[in-house]
């Protein structure tokens, strides 16, 4: 007789989460929704042992750590847990070469999705563009610019709460 193990609570949360960011890098722009309000239902769903972590976020140290993950410098960070403003870790992130983007970073925001500047968004997963309007340091735009031509850059998460907002490096994006 063969077993099949049933998934416990904490699998369940981190499989949702690795769904909806998924999803929201799928499609631009588009809200998804996490289990669990906060940066933590992703960091669990994304950081395993193999991973180099950076967090501005002294709360977020314990559940991290849980994970076995080594934490870095953001320069030398895989992901980039951040809750204040993020223009300097992000600035030093690395966004991979022409010969190895997939080196580039992954960095997730706590921001408000929206109040701020109005960004027309276009490129992949995107039929015809679609507009958001985060409230984050606007020199983002500028600093993910200035990362160099696609392939390279580095992916963008935006959670508010349990919402989640995917801006992967192939999406253009237009401040208005």
């Amino acid at each position: 007789m063969n077993v099949i193990p049933r998934p416990d609570q904490e699998e369940i949360r981190d499989n949702a989460a690795f769904e909806a960011l998924i999803g929201s890098l799928s499609r631009p722009g588009q809200i998804h929704n996490l289990p669990e309000p906060g940066l933590r239902s992703a960091a669990l769903a994304l950081v395993d042992l193999e991973c180099a972590v950076f967090t501005d976020d002294p709360a977020l140290i314990p559940a991290l750590a849980r994970t076995g993950c080594r934490m870095e410098e953001p320069a030398l960070a895989d992901y980039l847990f951040l809750s204040g403003d993020p223009l300097t870790a992000a600035g030093s992130a690395s966004v991979g070469s022409a010969l190895h983007p997939e080196d580039g970073a992954t960095l997730l925001l706590a921001a408000t999705l929206t109040g701020g500047p109005s960004l027309r968004l276009t490129g992949p997963g995107i039929e015809t563009g679609i507009r958001i309007a985060p409230l984050v340091n606007p020199a983002l735009w500028s600093l993910r610019d200035a990362c160099g031509p696609y392939p390279m850059g580095f992916d963008l998460f935006l959670v508010e709460n349990a919402q989640v907002i995917g801006l992967p490096r192939s999406t253009h994006i237009e401040v208005l």
